[in-house]
Order: C-alpha cells, then sequence, then structure tokens
C-alpha cells in the first residue's frame, strides 16, 4: 500500500504530516519553511510512495474563506503544476490549530514548549489527517 500525506500550509511554515503504509494511523513528519514545500515534496515523493494529498482548507465560522484561503489556493495551483497525476483532498481546517495546541497542553509540554509554533503547524497537519482517515472509513 501507499501513504496519504497532509499538509497545513502557512504563509511562514507548512507542517507536514503522513500515514503508515496500512493507513491507518497519521503521525506528524515535519515542519519546513513554505517556500520550500514543493521542492521538499519533490523529494520525499522520489522516496515514497503516496497516493494522496490532503491540503487544509481555511474558513471562517461561517463557512466563507478566511484571509489565507488565496495564498493556499496559489500553492494547490502551484502544487498541481507539479505533480499532475497526484489527487488532491482540501478538507475543512478550522480549529485545527486551537486543536493542536490543546494537545500540546494535554500532553504536559512545558510552556517554552508549547511555543514552538513549527511544532503547532506539524501536530495540525496530523490532526487533519487523522479526522481525514476516520471520516474516511
Amino acid at each position: 500500500m501507499s501513504r496519504i500525506l497532509a499538509i497545513d500550509y502557512g504563509i511562514k511554515r507548512t507542517g507536514i504530516a503522513v500515514t503508515d503504509e496500512m493507513q491507518m494511523i497519521a503521525f506528524g513528519l515535519t515542519t519546513i519553511p513554505s517556500e520550500t514545500a514543493i521542492a521538499f515534496l519533490k523529494d520525499y515523493f522520489s522516496k515514497e510512495k503516496v497516493e494522496r494529498v490532503i491540503v487544509g482548507e481555511p474558513k471562517q465560522m461561517d463557512g466563507t474563506p478566511s484571509q489565507s484561503a488565496e495564498i493556499i489556493n496559489a500553492f494547490v495551483t502551484k502544487f498541481q503544476e507539479a505533480f499532475p497525476a497526484m489527487p488532491v483532498d482540501r478538507v475543512d481546517e478550522r480549529f485545527t490549530s486551537k486543536m493542536a495546541f490543546q494537545t500540546m497542553i494535554d500532553s504536559g509540554l512545558k510552556k517554552k514548549q508549547r511555543q514552538n509554533k513549527a511544532l503547532v503547524d506539524e501536530i495540525a497537519a496530523t490532526i487533519m489527517l487523522q479526522d481525514y482517515l476516520h471520516y474516511k472509513k
């Protein structure tokens, strides 16, 4: 089997999560500078078999696109140009950063560790992917 990869794309940083090969569990892979995302993914796809990519879709509480939607949509366009055969699913990413921060608190991380925004982005991508796996069943 192959993996599913989730991208929590941001202006500065991008959190990335992947599944195991059986697509049962999501785990954080890394956080990278957003401008390196396509190069990172080219390298990753050359080493790992990925069948689908999930990209967060930022929305306001009323369901309308958030301010960052334009930036993320531009990234999705670049991604599809770079990887035309890779299926992309968009998923609602509302609350994933808040859930990631709460997860950090619940797991006992100290305040200094919780200020690591890169870790928040990676956990947010993991939550997004785990939710996708849950609803896919």
